[in-house]
């Protein structure tokens, strides 16, 4: 039986920092060679509720909402063997670019999912670590949809479930010492690889439901 070693609570500072991640150039704001319209706030309404936001600025870009546990008090980081399990509700809107994923010191980026709704059916499923990813087509994937998934990071096989079911073993893993920490955010698309927002949208959101992670034994 494994622990429930985190559970996140999104208004806790101490789980979380909003608005900055050392995975965007200086920490932050924005991230244009990613072909990211983001801007960074810390302002609470974008993620502290669970629903993460994006809104329309004057200058073209997206104030965006992004929380980290790099940085926050209690520094939480997955380790090998950890299950991270969560629920989410995809958007709907084109350009909007939802993202659980992991990052440490440059690096150790697992994707537990990225989505982009002009491929509304699919979503992408990544280990950078080792390089490699599945796009995974699903009729229980569609915008505005909820779904409930989870990835293990395995030493030598990371698995992801969609809905209960294993959709994706890469039989590569992350190695016996992995840990990286947790970032979740929406980000804006700025049309290199999807579509950028049409011009009349002005704002757009997913939602995280609940997040957790598991571990054989906390401590």
């Amino acid at each position: 039986m494994t622990d429930v070693c985190f559970r996140a609570d999104f208004t806790s500072a101490r789980q979380w920092v909003a608005g900055r991640s050392w995975a965007y150039p200086g920490g932050g704001p924005v991230n244009p060679d990613d072909d990211k319209l983001d801007h960074l706030v810390a302002d609470p309404a974008y993620a502290r509720t669970g629903t993460f936001r994006a809104t329309r600025r004057a200058d073209g870009l997206w104030d965006t909402g992004l929380l980290t546990t790099e940085g926050s008090d209690e520094g939480f980081t997955a380790r090998t063997g950890d299950r991270l399990e969560a629920t989410v509700r995809l958007p709907v809107e084109t350009g909007a670019w939802p993202a659980i994923w992991t990052w440490l010191d440059g690096g150790q980026e697992i994707d537990v999912f990225e989505y982009h709704p002009d491929n509304p059916d699919l979503l992408e499923l990544s280990n950078h670590v080792r390089g490699t990813h599945r796009y995974h087509r699903d009729d229980a994937v569609r915008p505005g949809g909820w779904i409930d998934l989870a990835v293990e990071f395995g030493a030598r096989n990371v698995v992801w479930s969609l809905n209960g079911a294993t959709v994706f073993a890469d039989r590569r893993g992350v190695g016996r010492h992995w840990e990286a920490h947790l970032i979740v955010n929406l980000s804006v698309c700025a049309g290199r690889y999807h579509p950028a927002p049409d011009p009349e949208v002005t704002e757009m959101s997913f939602e995280v439901a609940a997040l957790t992670v598991r571990r054989d034994a906390c401590g």
